[in-house]
């Protein structure tokens, strides 16, 4: 057992070097890097021109800098999750066909730095991508509304998610015999996160739905007589409003808040770091994103605020609930990072030589 988990830097290093200069050798790796900072550039700039068209002649910072900012980062990480899996899903299986796994598994590496050695290599790669993306974030920065702990902050945690598919994907590589099956689990993997949390919440709605009574501050039907019957000459005036309670179909979301949680773009909103906002003055798209997922933790309130007059709506005459501050990201972030860290385990379990059992056909090494 510490033979197998023993780790030195040496050893990392080796196997990750080999990891990349196999990569940069290959001109498929090139081309995809090259078509990523194409295809990037290309709708950064077509939303610029779009933004700057929807916009006008309104110059404020605040409208066009943080949408921009917010496209490129949602870019950036749902390509990324396209990416990454290539790279590492072949990792362990790819270099078992070619034979060449042999010749690493013969000398004193341990299987944990062999494992660890792809790791870091799929992940450097995949930084490549993401390095490849930190000009058009920095033109997001230019048109100004973002500040700097939001990029900082962004580009940490799709890094970590990145790091984390990689990990998944050297997993799938070594349990599997051939690289189709490994690749397509990997995808299988990211897609459940990223697409099938989304639909398994948005399917688990109606079964936690119920009919609750829930207090209502509106306006009183003898107010709302009295605004249809005047016409046009009389002076508009602020609603009478007072409580009522009424049974309504009240939604549990605090039961299945989680699944939205797991979400690697609920994580990199939350995560944001873009500063606490009522959501009828917000300027980014992340601080709504925060502000519906934390609502949704919180759960039902049993209070409805349907006071509305000529000039919006009408404060509680008591302080009703407070947005939740409690941030979602750390659980999402460190389900992301479990997943990985189980990929990584089981690489290094099934790297182990003399296996006790292989599949058919497949080899020792």
């Amino acid at each position: 057992m510490n033979g197998t988990w023993r780790l030195s830097w040496h050893g990392v290093r080796t196997v990750a070097a080999l990891e990349l200069r196999q990569r940069v050798r290959s001109t498929r790796w090139i081309v995809a890097l090259v078509v990523w900072f194409v295809v990037v550039g290309a709708i950064t700039a077509l939303t610029t021109g779009a933004l700057g068209t929807l916009t006008g002649q309104d110059t404020s910072p605040l409208h066009r800098g943080p949408l921009l900012f917010f496209v490129v980062t949602f870019l950036v990480l749902g390509l990324g999750l396209l990416v990454t899996p290539t790279l590492s899903s072949t990792a362990v299986n790819g270099d078992r066909a070619a034979g060449t796994l042999a010749t690493v598994q013969v000398t004193l590496l341990t299987p944990a730095e062999i494992a660890t050695g792809k790791l870091l290599g799929a992940f450097a790669a995949a930084t490549a991508f993401l390095v490849a993306s930190l000009p058009f974030y920095g033109l997001a920065m230019a048109m100004g509304g973002t500040r700097v702990l939001t990029l900082v902050s962004v580009v940490v945690v799709t890094a970590v998610i990145l790091a984390s598919v990689c990990g998944m994907g050297i997993g799938f590589s070594a349990l599997t015999a051939r690289t189709a099956g490994s690749t397509v689990l990997t995808f299988l993997g990211v897609s459940a996160l990223a697409v099938f949390t989304l639909v398994f919440f948005g399917l688990t709605l109606p079964a936690n739905t119920s009919q609750e009574q829930v207090r209502v501050w509106g306006v009183s039907p003898s107010s709302a007589s009295s605004a249809l019957a005047s016409d046009a000459t009389t002076s508009v005036t602020s609603p009478t409003c007072e409580w009522r309670v009424e049974t309504r179909p009240v939604v549990h979301t605090e039961r299945t808040w989680w699944l939205l949680a797991a979400n690697p773009f609920v994580v990199v909103s939350d995560a944001s770091a873009v500063p606490q906002q009522d959501l009828r003055s917000v300027t980014s798209p992340f601080a709504a994103i925060r502000e519906e997922i934390r609502t949704a933790r919180a759960g039902a309130t049993g209070v409805s605020n349907e006071c509305w007059g000529p000039i919006g709506q009408a404060a509680l005459p008591t302080e009703g609930p407070r947005p939740s501050t409690v941030p979602v990201w750390p659980w999402g972030l460190a389900f992301s990072v479990l997943l990985g860290a189980a990929g990584y385990v089981t690489a290094v379990r099934r790297l182990r030589v003399p296996q006790r059992t292989l599949p058919r056909g497949v080899r020792v090494a």
